[in-house]
């Protein structure tokens, strides 16, 4: 099959940053737009604002990314947007269950989308942390995160940005048992903290995984967020200078954030692109 073969692969990306500046949406358009020059496939990109605009999108998509955003994935439950974002991933999964559906639906849930989507399938106790999260963190893959495609090429413990106030704890089993579901991935060992760790990735479906980081976050964009005068005064302010310096020196590590945003996203994209190359030759 050569290049003018290709089908063009379109792609929904679901924002829920609620208007908020941020670089989620930047990167993903980054890793979007390299992954499709580097694969010679042309990608077609439609956002879709989830939360101010109430926009959901349909099943004419080949590939759904569902962004971070600010706020709390708790009290959000019952707000029309939060209604509909939930109704959209029943369908999903209704659609993806269905025999007669050769093509499924691959989606990817970003940090709050993460949170969403625990509290959707019920895979645990989702809160609020005692502190916000902010930083370079190492992430510990299990056994099904060691196996797991989306992953491959990551070191055991890989590092990955981290920016929330919630958190996904007390893993329901026998939910995930009925679901089929599967940890991945958990945070860092802190053997000073009497405190659960959070769960980090869930394999949800065969068509559904999430992270509770950032996958889309590259050192460019987190640099340069983080010396603007207004993110440096916060940084310092709410974790001291240290933290900040510590950010700013992780993330000149190009074995640190590079090699996750280089890895996890553009897995999941092949993975999406090869079932659809293959379906379409089928």
């Amino acid at each position: 099959m050569n290049f003018n073969e290709k089908p063009i692969i379109k792609i929904a990306i679901l924002d829920l940053y609620d208007g908020f500046e941020n670089q989620g949406m930047r990167g993903l358009h980054d890793i979007i737009g390299r992954f499709s020059e580097e694969q010679q496939i042309v990608t077609e990109l439609t956002i879709f604002d989830v939360r101010q605009k109430k926009e959901i999108p349909g099943f004419e998509f080949d590939i759904y990314i569902s962004s971070g955003g600010p706020g709390s994935p708790i009290e959000s439950k019952g707000e029309e947007w939060d209604t509909k974002y939930f109704e959209w991933i029943r369908k999903m999964e209704s659609y993806n269950n269905d025999p007669e559906n050769y093509q499924k639906k691959p989606v990817f849930f970003i940090c709050h989308s993460f949170q969403l989507a625990c509290r959707y399938f019920e895979i645990g106790e989702l809160n609020k942390r005692k502190s916000n999260s902010f930083g370079v963190f190492p992430i510990h893959l299990l056994d099904d995160g060691e196996s797991e495609q989306v992953f491959a090429g990551l070191n055991n413990p890989f590092y990955a940005v981290d920016s929330r106030d919630y958190q996904v704890i007390e893993p329901n089993y026998k939910k995930i048992n009925e679901l089929g579901a599967k940890i991945l991935a958990i945070e860092k060992e802190r053997p000073h903290v009497p405190l659960q760790r959070a769960i980090m990735a869930i394999r949800f479906t065969a068509d559904f995984i999430g992270t509770q980081f950032h996958p889309e976050a590259d050192p460019v964009g987190m640099l340069k967020h983080l010396h603007t005068p207004e993110r440096k005064k916060i940084v310092i302010e709410n974790h001291g200078l240290k933290k900040w310096e510590s950010m700013v020196e992780q993330l000149n590590d190009p074995e640190k954030i590079l090699s996750t945003y280089a890895h996890v996203l553009p897995n999941f994209l092949q993975l999406a692109v090869n079932n659809i190359l293959s379906v379409s030759a089928a």
